[in-house]
């Protein structure tokens, strides 16, 4: 089993992702800090999901979004 300490998103699922940006931010703010229509078009945790799983850069994006909010959180 490898370790990464170093790394925030070890072991976070995608869905705990988005549901705790959601929760903080909401999917209006989220949608206008990342353009893409699984925010801003009748936005859900499931299409979400299915776009981010299918889409490297943005899902880059979310994460990026994640871990600041995660270091802004305190």
């Amino acid at each position: 089993m490898s370790m990464q300490p170093n790394n925030l998103l070890h072991g976070v699922k995608l869905e705990q992702i988005i549901l705790e940006l959601k929760e903080h931010y909401g999917w209006e703010y989220m949608g206008f800090q990342i353009n893409i229509r699984c925010f801003t078009h009748d936005p859900s945790v499931k299409s979400s999901l299915k776009f981010l799983r299918r889409t490297p850069w943005a899902r880059s994006k979310v994460e990026k979004m994640y871990l600041y909010m995660l270091q802004n959180k305190n």
